[in-house]
């Protein structure tokens, strides 16, 4: 049986029209329809968090799987998706679950299944939850319940995302976290334009969350797209903290980029030995 959760962060406006106030889209979602993210459903005028307690993916995996080098190198930690996504990259590296999801087969979870899971697991090296695969933060009103009882029960809180949410309800959430990956698509608007977004939104996102807590960075390497804007990107990083690791991950034909070639390995290369001018933690990553 589908869970159901009342949403946080929207306003009611006339004729049942909602408007959703947690990412910088600002939907404005009309009868029995859903926001940009898919997951955010207007029903009689209220929303509702659609998406609350759906998982597609449950797996134990390596803490550098998400990747996050510097933080409990070595560990597992519990990772958990669900579906949806508030951005539309042709490019997606797990599309089944972020856009091309109505026919998903998915399991109900209670932040209470979860926390006793990741419990479970400690004895398997784990060392909490990471909410990932998907966009998470769509799904806000799970990843906050659940992480506040993963919290109590003296367990870590990861997050993979890509970082387009507004500041209030990333504030609140982010004393419940205590590490980020944080996607960062390009250096410049024209790449987020084509996917829907502004590149200062995330980077927003990552100066607050590096006040809170341990903050990894990634950039797919796209060919003939993002090269040239990596020197900008570790310079930008470098500026906030040169320590600051950088995950350069190589691209691989998926989605509405199916007949692009792989980046290059010697593309891959050449960027890393960019980034380590300015920074002092670049790591390559899927080579």
């Amino acid at each position: 049986m589908k869970n159901t959760k009342v949403a946080e962060y929207w306003t009611k406006q006339e004729n049942d029209i909602v408007k959703c106030g947690l990412c910088p889209h600002f939907c404005n979602i009309g009868a029995d329809c859903t926001g940009k993210c898919g997951v955010r459903t207007n029903k009689e005028g209220t929303l509702y968090a659609s998406s609350y307690g759906s998982v597609t993916s449950i797996a134990l995996d390596p803490i550098e799987k998400k990747p996050l080098y510097m933080f409990h190198p070595g560990k597992k930690i519990a990772s958990i998706g669900s579906y949806g996504c508030n951005f539309h990259c042709p490019f997606c590296q797990n599309h089944t679950i972020s856009m091309e999801y109505k026919n998903l087969r998915f399991e109900q979870m209670t932040p209470e299944l979860v926390r006793d899971v990741a419990l479970l697991a400690v004895q398997d090296d784990n060392i909490g939850v990471a909410f990932t695969y998907n966009e998470p933060l769509v799904g806000y009103e799970f990843v906050f319940d659940c992480s506040t009882l993963i919290r109590e029960a003296g367990l870590l809180n990861v997050l993979v995302t890509n970082g387009y949410i507004n500041r209030e309800p990333l504030e609140k959430l982010l004393p419940l976290i205590d590490a980020l990956n944080i996607d960062i698509k390009g250096g410049y608007d024209g790449t987020y334009k084509k996917i829907g977004g502004t590149l200062d939104i995330v980077k927003n996102t990552i100066k607050t969350a590096k006040k809170h807590c341990h903050v990894e960075v990634t950039t797919l390497i796209l060919p003939d797209e993002n090269e040239n804007d990596i020197e900008d990107l570790a310079k930008w990083i470098a500026e906030l903290d040169p320590t600051t690791p950088y995950h350069l991950s190589r691209f691989y034909p998926r989605y509405k980029y199916s007949n692009k070639p792989p980046t290059p390995p010697e593309t891959m290369q050449n960027l890393y030995n960019t980034a380590k001018r300015y920074l002092k933690n670049v790591f390559l990553g899927n080579m």
